[in-house]
């Protein structure tokens, strides 16, 4: 089987039972499985724009996935099975409410009608939804290929701590991904309008949102990575130890909220062949890189090699999209859109370091680690034209009534 070859060949395991290993990889395997259909159900929603009920159901699955966790663990069993157990259950709960969901949005049928397998209306959107499919794969490929690597290089204590940072950090793009299921639709029903403007504008507002919060939150957590770590586990050799790799994978992840842009003008339009280009160039590059890099310096090598691709992703290939999607765009996103919000962020958190980490206590450091993020995105909203002009708007209509 191959989770008993996983189990006993791959993973370095000292201290828990191979059999324990080998279920937990078995329960993995069946929540793949589970959250892969509730894809298909979710896209029916988004494709509805039916964005609140959307958003208010994903902050729920992750509530109780990240955080209903804890009492489980706590008081009932701290086993890794006990944890992917609980987590089967709550992708059940996500399965069964996207489909109840998806199926109330479809057309009532007359009594007695059946709806019969047909090629007819999958041909005028198929080779476009393959396309979709294999770039998603290649994604994935891209962002597990360093965790499958290091699975096998480090002890399993020592990958525990990796995944520990690529965890924290992918809090980033939780605030963003929601963004871009929200303007995806969108987009792409105003450039089938014929209303272009209004769907570069949207693209552009969009952007300096995800600035602003992907910024602040970034620049956060990489000036801060230490003192975080130390209040979410309460363990000060382990937050020494992961700091530097949470502060690389957050500064990564943060370019990545932004890069992942050109995406959504290439769906909107409906042409993805460029960003199948793009992904299919950018494996061919991580890959090698990553198992060269991670080989000979672990985690801290992954970091590098993950902040390095993104960036070089964001200023090389990005401007290749902005010139065949929309000349001209380019340098206006560039200098307005992302620069005048992330260099202001970056430069208020470089110059707080000096105060970061002076706290007693975790709860100490807890409200100075909430200050610094209030005060990166105090920045980022004085920054942004978008956000500044949608505040005056609302104090307007206020002063108003």
């Amino acid at each position: 089987m191959p989770s008993e070859f996983i189990a006993h060949q791959w993973l370095n395991a000292k201290l828990l039972p191979t059999s324990e290993i080998a279920l937990s990889l078995k329960i993995i395997a069946i929540i793949v499985a589970m959250r892969w259909m509730a894809g298909l159900y979710r896209g029916a929603i988004n494709g509805a724009e039916k964005l609140v009920w959307l958003s208010t159901f994903n902050s729920t699955i992750a509530t109780l996935r990240f955080v209903g966790v804890l009492p489980v663990l706590i008081f009932i069993d701290s086993s890794p099975s006990a944890f992917f157990l609980y987590q089967l259950f709550v992708a059940a709960i996500e399965l069964i409410g996207l489909a109840l969901k998806a199926y109330q949005l479809l057309p009532v049928l007359p009594i007695g009608q059946r709806v019969r397998w047909a090629w007819a209306p999958l041909k005028p959107v198929l080779k476009f939804s393959l396309t979709i499919a294999f770039t998603s794969s290649v994604w994935v490929l891209v962002t597990q290929t360093d965790k499958l690597v290091l699975s096998n290089i480090l002890p399993l204590a020592d990958y525990g701590y990796f995944t520990l940072a690529v965890l924290v950090a992918s809090g980033i793009m939780i605030i963003g991904g929601p963004i871009g299921s929200a303007i995806l639709p969108r987009m792409a029903n105003l450039e089938a309008q014929g209303k272009h403007v209004e769907m570069i504008v949207l693209y552009r507002q969009s952007t300096q949102f995800v600035a602003v919060l992907a910024g602040a939150t970034a620049t956060t957590l990489a000036l801060s990575a230490e003192s975080v770590l130390y209040v979410w586990t309460g363990n000060t050799v382990l937050a020494k130890e992961v700091a530097p790799i949470l502060s690389l994978y957050a500064w990564g992840n943060g370019i990545l909220a932004l890069a992942a842009f050109p995406y959504y003008l290439q769906y909107a339009k409906g042409d993805l062949r460029l960003h199948l280009i793009g992904n299919a160039v950018f494996v061919l590059l991580l890959i090698p890189t990553i198992i060269l890099v991670a080989s000979k310096f672990h985690g801290i090598g992954a970091g590098y090699v993950w902040l390095g691709m993104n960036l070089l992703s964001l200023v090389a290939w990005l401007p290749l999209v902005h010139r065949k999607f929309e000349p001209g765009l380019n340098a206006k996103w560039y200098m307005h859109d992302v620069f005048t919000i992330v260099a202001p962020i970056a430069l208020v958190g470089m110059l707080s370091t000096e105060y970061i980490g002076k706290a007693n206590g975790r709860l100490g450091l807890l409200m100075e680690i909430f200050l610094v993020e209030l005060l990166l995105l105090t920045t980022g909203i004085c920054a942004s034209t978008v956000i500044r002009n949608a505040i005056k708007v609302k104090i307007k209509k206020i002063r108003i009534q």
